[in-house]
């Protein structure tokens, strides 16, 4: 019997090594598996690569895992707000890596690593500063910078619902980065609100099928 639920968040981190590349799910707080990251903070893996939007917001979630001196670099597209001190402080002290990606090439990129897609080409970032060192290509006439895929060892995300399958819902625009990071990951993690029966989610209504995930943990609000 395929059962994906497990019972604590220090199961559902289990594993997670040093040095691992860890997507994580969210725009700002909106979907981000806060919960997740604490368990991840407590579990005690370092020298991480995170990939997600931004670079965290006060001192929780993944700035708190910044805080604890556990992120090596980070690949996002929106690095400073009002906000996102920890990350700033951090990345002054040359403590931190920086990877800046534009959001929708950050996206595609990770898409493409899910995909199995080798890489693409995209005019976003040509003739600026995040174009050095890329494959610059001319097609019909127009230059296109060549961006390759992002893949993960480990995905946290957050979805509304989820069941024994792995079967995902997401709560309204907090899906956001969720179901595209499910895809390119070894191992998907689902911080969820609820638990829904086998059968109970309607097959139409599914965002991240189960075969993307690995498992899944309830966090009630």
């Amino acid at each position: 019997m395929i059962n994906k639920i497990v019972q604590s968040l220090e199961d559902a981190v289990r594993g997670i090594e040093d040095g691992a590349t860890v997507l994580v799910g969210g725009f700002g707080g909106a979907g981000q598996p806060m919960a997740l990251i604490d368990a991840l903070i407590a579990q005690g893996a370092r020298d991480l690569v995170i990939v997600n939007n931004n670079a965290g917001n006060a001192e929780i979630g993944l700035a708190a895992l910044m805080k604890a001196g556990r992120v090596r670099k980070i690949i996002c597209s929106f690095p400073r707000q009002a906000d996102s001190y920890v990350f700033d402080e951090l990345y002054r002290a040359g403590k931190i890596e920086l990877e800046l990606v534009p959001q929708g090439t950050l996206a595609e990129r990770v898409r493409a690593g899910g995909a199995g897609i080798g890489g693409f080409y995209t005019r976003t970032g040509v003739g600026t500063m995040l174009a050095q060192g890329k494959e610059v290509r001319n097609i019909d006439g127009e230059d296109y910078l060549f961006e390759a895929p992002i893949k993960a060892d480990v995905a946290l995300i957050k979805a509304k619902c989820g069941d024994r399958w792995g079967n995902l819902t997401y709560n309204k625009t907090a899906r956001n980065f969720g179901p595209v990071h499910a895809t390119a990951a070894k191992l998907t993690i689902a911080q969820v609100d609820e638990i829904a029966e086998l059968g109970d989610i309607d097959p139409e209504a599914v965002v991240t099928p189960g075969i993307f995930v690995h498992r899944v943990v309830q966090v009630k609000a």
